[in-house]
């Protein structure tokens, strides 16, 4: 499945590179900023589920103890 990248404002920003990593990514014709963006949309979608995971823990957790005591709804209905 393709992922559809969604066209933002951008915006410049100074950042801080090792000149060796630096030098080399040019050598290599590297698109610095689709890089960055690119790691930066990994990164904050890493950190968002991992809050995420960490606010619904205990819903969670609830829903789990839920279902292993009571079944599920379809039980006994399914086909499979």
């Amino acid at each position: 499945m393709k992922e559809e990248r969604v066209a933002y404002a951008k915006r410049p920003a100074n950042l801080s590179v090792s000149a060796e990593l630096l030098d080399q990514a040019r050598a290599l014709e590297i698109n610095l900023s689709a890089t960055l963006e690119r790691a930066l949309e990994q990164e904050v979608r890493a950190r968002l589920r991992a809050q995420w995971l960490q606010e619904n823990d205990r819903a969670i957790q609830a829903y789990n103890e839920r279902i292993e005591r009571d079944g599920v709804w379809s039980e006994g209905v399914r086909g499979f």
